[in-house]
C-alpha cells in the first residue's frame, strides 16, 4: 500500500502568513539600532535615512498581515516594541549626539523626557478602544504617532543635512521642540491617523500620482521632502483638532436625542 509522503516543511504553510509581517517588524529593530550606531560615528545622513526605512516598514507591516490575515497579538506586542526602538530610543541618540550633548545633564534629561512619553504613547495606544457608535474616532490617534515624533524631533538635523540655504539656526530650538513633540506624544490632541480615507474614484489616478511624486521625490530630495512633510504636518494639527471636536459634538447630539427617544 503506497502511503502519501508528508513533504518535510520548516514552517507550515498556516504559520507563514504570521511569518511575513514579523520579519519586517524585525527589519525595523535592525534599521533602528543601526541609525543608533551611524549617530555615535557621526554618520547622520545614515541615521536619519534608517529612521525613515524603518517609519515606511512601519507603516507596511501591520496593512500586509492585515491584507494576508496574519495579525496576532504577538505582532503587536512585537510591533509596540520595535516601535519604541526605532521611534522613542534611536531618534533621541541621534538628536542627543547631533546637539543635546553640547547642554550637559540638561540635554541627557531631555533626550530621556522625549523617550519616556514615547513608550507612555505607546502602551496607551496599545489599551485605547473605540466604542461601535464611535467608529468615526479610528480616524483620528490620540497625540502624535510615534513614527510621526521621530520625525519631528529631527526636523533641525533634517534641515541641517538638506541642501537649502542655512537662513536660520534651528540648534537653538532642538531642547525646546523636543520638549513640546513630547508633550505631544503623550497629550490627548487629537490627530490625523488617515486610516480609513474614503477616496472618490475620479480622484484615485489622482491621489496615485501624488503618492508616486511623493516617493520620487523622497528619492532624489530626501533631506527636503522630509522637510516638507514636517512642515505640513505640523499644518494639519489644528485642522485635526477642529474636525474632531466638531463631529464630537454631532456624535453627542446624536446620542442623546437617542437617549430622549428611548425614554419618551
Amino acid at each position: 500500500m503506497n502511503q502519501e509522503k508528508k513533504q518535510f516543511r520548516i514552517v507550515s504553510s498556516k504559520k507563514t502568513k504570521y511569518i511575513l509581517p514579523n520579519i519586517l517588524t524585525l527589519v525595523g529593530v535592525c534599521l533602528g539600532i543601526s541609525s543608533i550606531k551611524f549617530s555615535i560615528d557621526g554618520n547622520f545622513n545614515l541615521a536619519v535615512i534608517f529612521i525613515l526605512f524603518a517609519a515606511i516598514l512601519d507603516a507596511l507591516d501591520g496593512r500586509i498581515a492585515r491584507l494576508i490575515k496574519g495579525t496576532s497579538q504577538f505582532g503587536k506586542e512585537l510591533d509596540s516594541l520595535t516601535d519604541f526602538v526605532s521611534f522613542g530610543i534611536a531618534p533621541a541618540f541621534i538628536i542627543y549626539f547631533w546637539e543635546l550633548n553640547n547642554y550637559g545633564r540638561v540635554g541627557w534629561a531631555i533626550t530621556l523626557i522625549y523617550s519616556i512619553c514615547c513608550v507612555i504613547r505607546l502602551a496607551r495606544f496599545n489599551i485605547t478602544k473605540v466604542a461601535e457608535n464611535e467608529s468615526w474616532k479610528e480616524n483620528y490617534f490620540e497625540g502624535i504617532p510615534s513614527p510621526i515624533g521621530a520625525i519631528l524631533v529631527l526636523l533641525p538635523l533634517i534641515y541641517e543635512l538638506s541642501d537649502l540655504e542655512k537662513n536660520l539656526d534651528l540648534k537653538v530650538v532642538v531642547p525646546y521642540l523636543i520638549v513640546v513633540i513630547s508633550l505631544l506624544l503623550i497629550s490627548k490632541f487629537p490627530t490625523y491617523s488617515f486610516k480609513k480615507i474614503t477616496i472618490s474614484p475620479k480622484l484615485t489616478i489622482f491621489i496615485l500620482f501624488c503618492i508616486g511624486i511623493f516617493f520620487v521625490s523622497l528619492m532624489f530630495f530626501t533631506f527636503e521632502t522630509l522637510l516638507f512633510f514636517g512642515v505640513m504636518y505640523f499644518i494639519t494639527i489644528p485642522i485635526a483638532f477642529f474636525t474632531y471636536f466638531k463631529k464630537n459634538k454631532k456624535s453627542s447630539l446624536a446620542a442623546s436625542e437617542e437617549d430622549h427617544e428611548d425614554i419618551l
